[in-house]
């Protein structure tokens, strides 16, 4: 895809603050809290270095609890990502918020940081099916959820009564999708890194051994 396409797109990246006790709290038990945490800061890296491999512009930063962590003032310091504050009360009103305020520019795609083996090709392919007129683009994550939503414009539908963070999200999404006769993109699945089983899966695919983490 050529770039002045790629950059009809533009990325959103949703991502936890990496503080002991609040990111990663399924892992607590076999990393403790600081090394759940920084896990999270690892994750939260290896997602902006990838996102700056692809030319999509302008990247975003979606940061929970807020955006005053020493990781989000860097990334808008050193690589001009600005940043934003997750509103809502769940993960559906504070992705359908983010789209509403992106999208009137251009599509959208929205990554979390839990997929370590997301690539910067996996956003070109997403991009470019925005770009040629699909309303919706998807990578289906193994769990059942996915590890990204891209969106030429924001659909309230697709994240109402969503039971996030179960192995129904994107059975329901596809049945939303079709309720609304909307067209959807997707690629093979991929997996995020939620468990103890996931964190052994990334330590043996050499996900977890970049010495900038």
């Amino acid at each position: 895809m050529p770039e002045s396409t790629a950059n009809a797109v533009q990325l959103a990246i949703f991502a936890k603050a990496p503080i002991a006790g609040y990111a990663k709290t399924r892992l607590i038990p076999s990393l403790g809290p600081e090394g759940a945490a920084e896990l999270q800061a690892y994750l939260i890296q290896r997602t902006i270095r990838t996102a700056l491999a692809s030319p999509l512009r302008p990247k975003t930063l979606w940061c929970a609890p807020d955006c005053n962590h020493p990781i989000f003032r860097s990334a808008r310091q050193e690589h001009g990502i600005a940043c934003h504050i997750q509103v809502g009360d769940d993960l559906g009103e504070r992705m359908f918020g983010a789209f509403e305020l992106l999208t009137p520019r251009s599509p959208v795609l929205l990554i979390g940081t839990d997929c370590p083996i997301l690539s910067a090709d996996h956003l070109m392919r997403c991009s470019a099916a925005l770009v040629g007129g699909a309303d919706a683009a998807f990578i289906p994550a193994e769990d059942g959820g996915y590890a990204l939503i891209g969106l030429r414009r924001p659909v309230w539908r697709l994240f109402e009564g969503i039971p996030w963070g179960t192995g129904d999200v994107m059975r329901l999404t596809r049945d939303r999708l079709r309720e609304q006769n909307l067209s959807a993109f997707e690629t093979d699945q991929l997996w995020d890194l939620d468990t103890p089983t996931d964190y052994d899966r990334a330590k043996s695919a050499a996900l977890l051994s970049d010495p900038a983490a």
